[in-house]
């Protein structure tokens, strides 16, 4: 009989989240494709990216990708995952 793995303990499914991030601005052709990994919103004087991300680090990934492109962040957000039926 095999004993108690605390390895398996620690390891956990990660489940991957979506996010909203919008930034002053309305990204022009090249922008995007900058963030061609994201789905991108454009209009009223700003752009949201839309991205299913895997955890915490790939979201301060992204928002570095855009604050190194001197864009300015205005909000950030989690996009609530669809009711399970």
């Amino acid at each position: 009989m095999r004993g108690h793995d605390p390895e398996m303990t620690r390891r956990s499914p990660v489940r991957s989240q979506t996010y909203e991030i919008t930034f002053t601005g309305q990204a022009g052709a090249t922008l995007r494709a900058e963030f061609d990994d994201c789905d991108v919103t454009v209009g009223g004087g700003r752009t949201t990216l839309r991205a299913e991300l895997p955890d915490e680090a790939a979201l301060a990934g992204l928002i570095q990708r855009i604050t190194s492109l001197r864009l300015e962040v205005i909000d950030v957000h989690l996009v609530a995952p669809p009711p399970e039926q």
